[in-house]
């Protein structure tokens, strides 16, 4: 054994920090590139965000072109030449894209500008002075009040289109109402206990028996003292809440109708021991339990369908929204589709002035911090522009090849795969799953995310292709048409679809079937 050198060439992948930045910025939402924005700008001093018409260094943008729209559509509608992009198989050249998305946007002048802030200061000093001195007159549960928390006059005069709804919770309505019943001090602390047990869609999730052996047992609380106190929650608003089951849901907003409603005992017997035959659409069964014939049931579906059975969703707070922003708007120009980008979607960022004079003045080594930092804010400018430009050119080759669904609606979709679209731009269908992930696009036929437009397809008897989302249309077109009486099944489905030509199996029509949340024929049939 000895030790030796020896010299030897070999090719790898290396990820600088600029392209792993590139491709993290390429996978996310436009709301999460804000988040990512301005978690940087609170790291970085020399990143800020500009104002429409300004370029990356704060100059004047004013009639200098859209550079990537211009670039990605010719004259005659065609797509142009595509820029490289970035990839994992060939080189990342930032340095070499220079377009600004900003346009230049008519602005208040000064004069009109201050003269609104001061008018607006001085409501708003109005207004809060006024609101102070009735801030003892509310309640803590109270629907109302001359003044919200915007400090918005809510009075008649007031502009509706300002005015926010107030979301009041199911538990605040219910305690609203109980604080104005006359109740004694421990029927009002039973009463509390179960609108505490009640969940969102107004049910009681708990028993009596088990929540009065919960309390403690010097209270000697019995079930009872808890039916009383039950009744006293069912009678609230909204109805039927504190039901135990939906059953027992119906049956409280039954007994609130009119005696003299038709058919109202039919429709009780119905909802306190035929519950599963409705759901299950068992019709013939229910008009020999029931003794009626087909109109009065009718009449008795007709009762238990107006009904509520989740009297609780209307006071929901809603805290889950998905909130979406279009970073692709398709318009028809001379009869050709254009895609364009969202010029409101896009960040305006530019560099510090203050630190930039700096680091001209001070190139030493004490200045170094503010150089990283400077880097890294073209590294993020230059990201984002490289961002949108994919975005654009990705969108672009879509329109062209789906051009027909915006002609003529889901029927019409082609099939379409990842690849098809990075063998035409030149890049990897990593790339392209990025792009098309929470991405949206704006239609004529509405906001669809990008990879809506992506489907399997499905061989026909004539040799050619039918993409899935067609498929679905389709069905969805025959369940709309279907007779009610006599529903299509799943078989008769894939029957109608062999007879255009498009051979599915029964299988694949249930699963679109259900992903279009279509029920089952036994399910869709009616009186």
């Amino acid at each position: 054994m000895k030790q030796g050198l020896q010299l030897k060439f070999s090719q790898n992948l290396s990820l600088t920090p600029q392209l792993q930045q590139a491709i993290r910025l390429l996978q996310l939402s436009t709301l999460e590139l804000n988040q990512e924005i301005d978690l940087l700008m609170q790291t970085n001093p020399l990143l800020e965000r500009g104002d429409d018409g300004e370029d990356e260094y704060g100059n004047s943008t004013d009639n200098i072109e859209d550079e990537v729209t211009l670039n990605t559509t010719s004259n005659d509608g065609n797509t142009a030449e595509p820029n490289q992009d970035f990839d994992a198989n060939i080189d990342f050249e930032l340095d070499k894209t220079n377009t600004d998305f900003s346009e230049s946007k008519t602005e208040l002048s000064s004069t009109e500008s201050s003269d609104f802030e001061a008018s607006t200061t001085e409501f708003e000093a109005n207004a809060s002075d006024f609101s102070a001195e009735f801030n003892d007159e509310y309640d803590e549960y109270s629907n109302g009040s001359l003044w919200d928390e915007n400090n918005t006059p809510a009075d008649d005069d007031s502009d509706f289109k300002q005015q926010e709804t107030l979301q009041v919770s199911l538990r605040e309505h219910l305690l609203s109402q109980l604080k104005l019943m006359p109740l004694s001090e421990r029927d009002q602390t039973l009463t509390l206990l179960l609108v505490d047990s009640i969940n969102e869609d107004g049910y009681l999730e708990e028993s009596l028996e088990d929540i009065a052996e919960q309390m403690p047992p010097e209270l000697e609380i019995d079930a009872l003292e808890l039916q009383t106190a039950l009744h006293h929650v069912q009678n609230l608003d909204p109805a039927g809440v504190g039901a135990r089951n939906l059953s027992e849901c119906l049956l409280l907003q039954l007994d609130l109708l009119p005696k003299y409603t038709p058919h109202l005992a039919l429709a009780k017997l119905m909802a306190k021991h035929y519950l599963p035959a409705l759901g299950a659409r068992d019709f013939g069964k229910l008009r020999k339990e029931l003794g009626c014939d087909e109109s009065t049931l009718k009449s008795v579906q007709q009762l238990i369908t107006n009904l509520n059975p989740r009297p609780g969703s209307a006071f929901s707070v809603i805290g889950s929204e998905h909130y979406i922003q279009h970073e692709v708007i398709i318009k028809k120009v001379k009869g050709i589709w254009i895609a364009s980008l969202n010029d409101a979607v896009i960040p305006k960022l530019k560099i510090n002035q203050l630190y930039a004079n700096i680091l001209k003045r001070n190139r030493d080594s004490s200045s170094q911090y503010l150089q990283s930092q400077m880097q890294e804010a073209k590294w993020m400018i230059k990201n984002i522009q490289q961002r949108f430009s994919t975005i654009l050119r990705v969108s672009q080759a879509i329109t062209d090849r789906q051009r027909n669904f915006l002609e003529y609606g889901e029927v019409a979709m082609k099939p379409l795969v990842l690849r098809e679209i990075a063998e035409e731009l030149e890049l990897h269908e990593s790339t392209i799953s990025r792009v098309t992930n929470n991405k949206y696009m704006l239609t004529p036929r509405g906001i669809f995310e990008l990879k809506y437009f992506f489907g399997s397809s499905v061989a026909t008897d004539t040799g050619g292709t039918c993409s899935a989302t067609a498929i679905r249309a389709l069905i969805k077109q025959l369940v709309e048409q279907e007779n009610p009486k006599k529903p299509f099944s799943d078989n008769q489905i894939t029957d109608l679809l062999a007879k255009q030509g498009i051979v599915v199996a029964r299988r694949t029509i249930a699963k679109y079937r259900e992903s279009l949340n279509i029920a089952p024929a036994s399910l869709r049939k009616t009186l």
